[in-house]
């Protein structure tokens, strides 16, 4: 391993400890463009909204603030997939909400 630096020598270190299975994978891939090096992704992450809170933490607030005489199930499963849709800033939930907020004030209208 003459003339490898100490990056280059620790992956190979890693390349020769994995399995052949995972070893083809990356092989097929290819070896240069793989980084072992690379920082996980944090799942916590996944589930922040834009101000930090946590989806969980949106809900009880939300279960807090509006509470509902006669919740169902399907009211708090339709919250629950609006408040990970919302805080993970997926596009299909932003629609969503930004309709839910036009019809309520066309409501208002009375149109």
């Amino acid at each position: 391993m003459a003339g490898l630096t100490p990056e280059e020598q620790n992956k190979k270190a890693i390349f020769d400890a994995m399995s052949e299975r995972s070893r083809k994978r990356i092989l097929a891939r290819g070896y240069e463009q793989w980084d072992p090096f690379l920082p996980p992704k944090d799942p916590i992450d996944l589930r922040m909204s834009q101000r930090r809170e946590t989806a969980l933490s949106l809900m009880r607030s939300f279960l807090r603030d509006c509470p509902q005489e006669e919740s169902s199930n399907e009211y708090g499963q339709g919250a629950w997939e609006t408040c990970m849709g919302i805080a993970g800033g997926d596009d299909r939930w932003r629609g969503s909400y930004d309709f839910s907020c036009w019809y309520r004030d066309f409501l208002e209208k009375g149109e």
